[in-house]
């Protein structure tokens, strides 16, 4: 367990390691579709020169201030100079509207705001006016970050210093908003001391797990929303052990592939649906080949060498037998080292957060040799509260408490979690803060279980448990998250809350519908045509029947429709982080709903 540190904040590592070592290469930097490298000097220099621009404009030490932008290098160069002046970072998600950005600017009583381009600008130029505490906003693309950076010439190094000393690790970091799937977004006090036990404890834990070899330099790209905790996390934690850091600003494959070849990170961290991308890329580009058969035999392969390797590290089994070596061995060139060359060629270790990931696709990459480390964590607690350690990892579980952190499950299921990295509270919400922490203790609102050797599996959320007519208690997570495996779903919403059977809403992937009706020479058909084919309702009901394979008779999947657009963040079926609005969405297809019932 890692030490928590007395004295300093979050912004001490960068004139410390700048000192240590100033030519070791910090970042890569994007530049005209190019990687610039940008040393540990390099970077002090920028957060420094960053930081007397900020107070030249009026930022000072407790100010708060918003940053609405993607992924780009210029969100952890702002971070970290707002921390060397003792200021805190309040991030927006990117395609917040000017309603929630009027909200989380006026509830954290913001002084200034930093936006990528002139839309964000715009949007909240809209609400400004009722915004009277907001003196600044500057815009990235409109040269702000270069005026900044000129603009505090006059001020001396030592105000700055004066100003970073002056924190203590209790100190408030970053008030982050929770995306909410329901109601207003509650802002999470999170101070320097919960970022530093939350990272250093990962660090001391995985750092093995960050290069592709032995002494090699670990590196990562990030392209996790930064407006996100677990973002935010791996910023920190890249900083603070010396990972070169990237940054992409697209989460779509299509843009992030081609940056992990030309990155070449050591391990990534993610979110499943990443690596559901990857693997669903090159299942359809063996089928495109004719290779599908031959790619299905090497998946099967993989999962039973995970599976067996899996067995070996629990004691329970000797591990790979010979012939299923063999086999191993013969797919490695043909599939294996091609998906992992997908991801960069260097990948060996990956931490996946934010959503469960289905066992079998864990046990794929594990055996096509990318461990993917499954963890669980909130907003709350600075990200990562467990997570699979590197040794004995147990697939389909979240894993175990990391360093520092306790896990215990209440009487009615609710997993609890106490550690340095709990957040201090909601801002100016003590009612809820009272309901949330209970004598040290995080209140999840998530459902799990401990098992014989305390890993943790999340079985559902408290306020997401369907009850039936008939009295059926129906936890839905599990369900959906099947029924996603498939590679033609996008989403999965089981229904049945206060309806005599469970039942579900699915929504199509756009890529892999046109894959699948190209491989069938079946000519294009309209959305509101596609989901009445006898041919793709047979797919489905396949993806349905594996769920139900899951819970009882009672708990399974009866019937389920499928619709011809996905749920969107834009029209607020989905949260920023991509979770489902349960009840935004059966409002929306509430005659979807009722004629599951009436058909």
């Amino acid at each position: 367990m890692a030490t928590a540190p007395q004295v300093g904040g979050l912004a001490d590592v960068v004139f410390d390691h700048a000192a240590d070592d100033p030519g070791r290469v910090a970042f890569a930097r994007k530049v005209n579709d190019q990687w610039r490298d940008v040393t540990s000097g390099e970077f002090r220099d920028e957060v420094l020169s960053l930081a007397k621009g900020l107070l030249m404009q009026g930022v000072r030490f407790g100010d708060r201030v918003g940053i609405m932008c993607r992924t780009r290098y210029e969100w952890t160069l702002f971070d970290f100079a707002l921390w060397s002046i003792g200021a805190q970072s309040v991030p927006l998600y990117p395609t917040s509207s000017a309603d929630q950005v009027l909200w989380m600017l006026h509830d954290a009583g913001a002084s200034a705001c930093v936006v990528e381009h002139e839309d964000h600008a715009m949007t909240v130029g809209s609400v400004i006016d009722r915004l009277p505490r907001l003196a600044r906003l500057w815009q990235l693309d409109a040269g702000a970050l270069e005026e900044l950076l000129s603009s505090g010439q006059d001020i001396d190094d030592d105000v700055v210093h004066r100003h970073r000393l002056a924190l203590t690790p209790d100190s408030t970091a970053t008030i982050v908003y929770t995306s909410g799937t329901t109601g207003r977004p509650k802002g999470c006090v999170l101070t320097h001391a919960n970022f530093m036990a939350e990272v250093d404890n990962v660090l001391a834990r995985y750092e093995p797990v960050f290069h592709s070899r032995p002494g090699d330099e670990p590196s990562t790209l990030l392209f996790l929303p930064l407006a996100h905790v677990f973002g935010r996390m791996v910023q920190v934690a890249a900083v603070r052990g010396r990972v070169k850091l990237g940054h992409q600003p697209e989460l779509s494959a299509a843009a992030l592939l081609p940056d992990l070849r030309a990155f070449q990170p050591t391990f990534i961290l993610a979110v499943p649906y990443i690596f559901e991308r990857v693997f669903t890329a090159a299942r359809r580009k063996a089928e495109a080949a004719g290779k599908a058969g031959p790619f299905d035999k090497a998946v099967e392969v993989a999962v039973r060498y995970a599976e067996a390797g899996e067995r070996k590290a629990f004691g329970t089994g000797g591990g790979p037998g010979t012939p299923l070596r063999v086999q191993h061995q013969l797919y490695e060139k043909l599939v294996y080292s091609k998906v992992r060359e997908a991801m960069g060629g260097r990948i060996r270790h990956a931490m996946s957060g934010g959503s469960a990931m289905e066992r079998r696709l864990g046990l794929f990459f594990a055996g096509a040799g990318i461990t993917i480390f499954e963890g669980y964590g909130l907003t709350e607690s600075t990200a990562a509260a467990t997570a699979n350690p590197p040794e004995r990892t147990r697939f389909g579980s979240v894993g175990v408490p990391i360093p520092g952190t306790t896990v215990r499950i209440a009487d009615d299921g609710e997993v609890l979690l106490r550690g340095g990295q709990i957040f201090d509270g909601y801002l100016g919400d003590p009612q809820a803060t009272g309901a949330t922490l209970q004598d040290g203790w995080l209140a999840t609102g998530d459902l799990g279980a401990l098992d014989e050797d305390g890993y943790l599996t999340i079985t559902g959320r408290k306020k997401e448990v369907l009850i039936t007519s008939g009295g059926k208690t129906v936890s839905p997570i599990a369900l959906e998250e099947r029924v996603r495996a498939h590679p033609l779903v996008s989403q999965c919403i089981v229904v049945g809350n206060d309806r005599p059977f469970i039942a579900a809403l699915v929504t199509l992937d756009p890529d892999a519908v046109a894959h699948w009706l190209q491989m069938r020479a079946k000519p294009h058909l309209e959305p509101s045509e596609l989901v009445r084919d006898p041919e793709l309702e047979t797919e489905i009901r396949r993806a349905v029947v594996a769920a139900n394979t899951l819970v009882s008779q009672a708990e399974s999947i009866r019937t389920f429709r499928i619709l011809a657009v996905q749920f969107s963040e834009e029209h607020g079926l989905l949260t920023p982080s991509l979770k489902l609005k349960r009840k935004a969405i059966e409002r929306a297809y509430v005659s979807e709903v009722d004629a599951l019932y009436h058909t």
